[in-house]
């Protein structure tokens, strides 16, 4: 950082503390959510201490910001020789006090960043490439990439890191680095602009490894029922008008959790996220849809239909109310939840749900008064969805 930046060891431990000493705010350390339910202004979630002990937690908005973590795959070599090393622990190797070393090799889109791009490898490296730099000019790094990608700004890191001696060596797809440590340790890469391979010997290997979905993503995911991209990242609600909302009201992510993004990006989604809890949160009262289902209990079966069907989980079987013919497990929805889609409208065998405003009823009426189909109306057994005998 320059003189006029402020180091962000500092700013995480100032936050640390400020977050502490707030009186408006419970942490609850060393522990984990077990269940989460309920909606926008009324969910429930239960914890689980590292003693096995719980407790409900009732909660206007939920924020998940879980983060991501850096993938260990075994190629490479990776794990084989303590010489090959993730960037994450280079890193780590610098900010210590070992010696730095003379010669360094950083092979990028390592992993699963050869099906995606995980967008802060490039920077990361390049940013890894000047401090080593910093502490020993006169080290050779070679970075072996297929493409670079250091958008916005940091493109002046990348510029920088070439006016330092940093050599950048471009591989083809499908003619990746080949990695040996068996003894001495090489890398052989061949260069298409050269047209020939180069084979060199350095110190350590340092692999960009990208950022995946944490281990449990798809465990908490299902436990509040929000969606995934095919690579495990959250998804959206919409990716520029509710970039940090998820599909379901009241729940927001911020982080790496969405997908992989630099400190300045995520300290960015991170006050939009709060920004948009604090709107649920400021209010004393929520309004709920006009266009929602409801279920009339007396025609209920509680054949499951629209527990399976519904895209939002949002219909559930309430063991106390009585559905068809007395028998208690008839089917309820929560208005506050319901997106009003339909889907259960349409798939209810015994018709018990109806969406409001858009009833059986209303439009049998418009449908007899656009044919002139006499007998069809609000009041008559086919428009209220029964039998005629």
């Amino acid at each position: 950082t320059s003189p006029t930046e402020t180091h962000p060891r500092e700013v995480m431990e100032d936050l640390i503390a400020r977050t502490r000493a707030h009186p408006l705010i419970d942490l609850h350390l060393e522990t984990r959510v077990v269940t989460s339910s309920g909606f926008a202004g009324s969910f429930t979630s239960t914890i689980e201490g590292h003693t096995g002990s719980r407790r409900d937690v009732d909660h206007g908005v939920t924020i998940l910001a879980i983060g991501g973590q850096e993938y260990r795959g075994p190629e490479y070599g990776y794990g084989s020789d303590p010489r090959i090393v993730t960037q994450q622990e280079f890193e780590r190797l610098l900010a210590s006090d070992d010696k730095p070393p003379d010669s360094v090799v950083m092979i990028q889109c390592v992993g699963p960043a050869e099906r995606f791009c995980s967008r802060i490898c490039c920077t990361v490296a390049i940013k890894n490439a000047l401090a080593l730099k910093e502490r020993n000019p006169d080290a050779q790094v070679v970075v072996v990439y297929k493409d670079i990608r250091v958008y916005g700004f940091k493109e002046r890191a990348y510029t920088e890191a070439r006016r330092r001696g940093v050599l950048f060596v471009r591989y083809e797809d499908g003619a990746p680095p080949q990695v040996s440590a068996n003894g001495r340790l090489a890398v052989l890469a061949r260069d298409p602009a050269l047209d020939r391979v180069l084979e060199i010997h350095p110190d350590l290997v340092v692999l960009s490894m990208p950022v995946v979905p944490r281990d449990d993503v798809r465990e908490v995911a299902g436990m509040v029922k929000c969606a995934t991209d095919a690579d495990g990242f959250f998804l959206e609600a919409h990716v520029k008008l509710r970039s940090v909302d998820f599909a379901s009201d009241g729940i927001f992510m911020a982080g790496m959790a969405h997908y992989p993004k630099l400190i300045d990006e995520t300290m960015i989604q991170a006050q939009a996220a709060a920004a948009r809890a604090a709107r649920v949160l400021s209010r004393d009262s929520l309004l709920a849809g006009g266009q929602v289902a409801v279920v009339d209990p007396q025609r209920c079966t509680g054949c499951l239909t629209c527990v399976r069907i519904c895209p939002f989980s949002v219909p559930r079987i309430a063991p106390a109310l009585a559905g068809v013919g007395g028998l208690l497990g008839a089917a309820t929805i929560e208005a506050a939840v319901c997106r009003g889609c339909g889907t259960c409208v349409a798939e209810c065998p015994a018709r018990a749900i109806e969406l409001r405003h858009y009833t059986d009823a209303q439009f049998a009426a418009k449908v007899g008064a656009l044919v002139g189909a006499p007998g069809i109306g609000p009041l008559s057994p086919a428009a209220a969805g029964r039998p005629v005998s």
